[in-house]
């Protein structure tokens, strides 16, 4: 069985971190997969139990610094998790790497990846090098960043599994010097997760009440939406009977998830959590979903169908991840939208009541979500070289 290392970094929200854990949870079928994860713990997260997990020590990003465990400073953490990632690659000795957004992004990780990439070339070539990245980069890059991306592609990587379906965001659309890359590009389908069979009963059993589903992903941004929900729930209240489920991101600071728990103490119909494994459950149950437009909430409206409002924000003006990804959305008729300037309560209320009182939208396209299963495959043709047919 052929080994890979699979390098995740999440340095703000959690998004990259279920999107990796959704393809690792496929690739152990086939390969023996050790996980290194860079990012804090996440409570109540799960690896696949195939998986071998590794934890560097935690770093990530606080207005724009590195943040690390109180105990120690930021280069020293830097200075051990580089000698930490050589020491796991010798010891495993894996058929391949796959780096998560690298070098698309995470350029602020240098410090370890490159000393990791060149101890490969150097001792091991023979070693494929994989980037995984998701179908919308979002941050505007500048030349220099452009020049950067192509430089390292070009030099170390063998392989570019774009998570995508084609006919939703090809490559090109993503990456405007997608001609200088010189690796095969494959676009593997979109990463969703599954269903669980069963996860006990998530809503009260009252028919007549509509049940609204608020999430805001895995970052450290959507506090506003969830604000404007607690204000917009009073004037929903006239309208529709409605008990609302409330979904806070796990870094949430803890004034200001206290702030929301004290804004509902006395309203019944709203429940507030930081997290949940069961997610996707709940969003297949929901009348209505109200959140952010991140990759993996998006992967969720698509494979349940619930009808759903989103709200694209961004940790800075630069990030136009959710804003382009929304766009298409909109195109299609998938979801409806509140831009960030008109999200106000009774602006959201008038919404929410629209969306409960239509019918359901009819899906146009169908999406190819077996992004998963499809790098599985792929992977396996890969490693053993055998006939590739990757698309471009």
């Amino acid at each position: 069985m052929k080994k890979i290392i699979f390098y995740c970094q999440y340095l703000s929200g959690i998004g990259h971190l279920v999107r990796s854990t959704e393809i690792v949870r496929s690739l152990v079928k086939n390969f023996q997969v050790y996980f290194v994860n860079g990012g804090p713990p996440i409570a109540g997260f799960e690896m696949p139990p195939q998986v071998k997990l590794i934890e560097l020590p935690a770093i990530w990003l606080e207005d724009g610094e590195f943040r690390v465990a109180d105990t120690l400073s930021v280069e020293s953490v830097q200075e051990l998790r580089k000698n930490q990632l050589i020491n796991i690659f010798e010891q495993v000795q894996p058929d391949c790497l796959i780096t998560e957004f690298f070098p698309f992004g995470r350029h602020l990780l240098l410090f370890e990846l490159l000393p990791l990439l060149e101890y490969i070339k150097s001792t091991v070539p023979h070693t494929k090098i994989i980037c995984s990245l998701r179908d919308v980069i979002g941050k505007i890059s500048d030349v220099q960043e452009e020049d950067t991306i192509c430089y390292l592609m070009n030099k170390y990587f063998d392989l570019l599994l774009f998570h995508s379906d084609a006919n939703f965001q090809v490559f090109a659309e993503s990456f405007a010097r997608h001609q200088d890359i010189a690796c095969p590009v494959t676009h593997t389908g979109f990463i969703a997760q599954s269903l669980k069979e069963s996860c006990g009963n998530l809503w009260s059993d009252n028919k007549d009440v509509a049940k609204i589903l608020v999430s805001v992903g895995g970052g450290r941004i959507g506090q506003e939406l969830l604000q404007t929900v607690v204000e917009a729930s009073t004037i929903i209240s006239k309208e529709i009977k409605h008990e609302i489920q409330m979904f806070t991101d796990p870094f949430i600071p803890e004034d200001k998830f206290l702030s929301l728990q004290q804004a509902t103490k006395n309203r019944t119909n709203i429940k507030i959590t930081k997290y949940t494994q069961n997610l996707l459950e709940y969003m297949k149950t929901a009348d209505v979903s109200i959140s952010l437009s991140g990759y993996n909430t998006t992967m969720n409206i698509l494979s349940t169908g619930v009808k759903a409002i989103v709200v694209p924000l961004s940790h800075n003006d630069q990030d136009k991840e959710q804003l382009l990804r929304t766009q298409k959305l909109e195109e299609l008729g998938v979801v409806d939208v509140i831009h960030a300037e008109n999200l106000n309560p009774a602006y959201l209320a008038d919404a929410v009541i629209k969306s409960l009182l239509a019918k359901p939208k009819e899906s146009k396209e169908q999406f190819d979500l077996k992004g998963a299963e499809n790098t599985n495959t792929f992977l396996q043709k890969f490693l053993n070289k055998k006939s590739l047919s990757p698309t471009y």
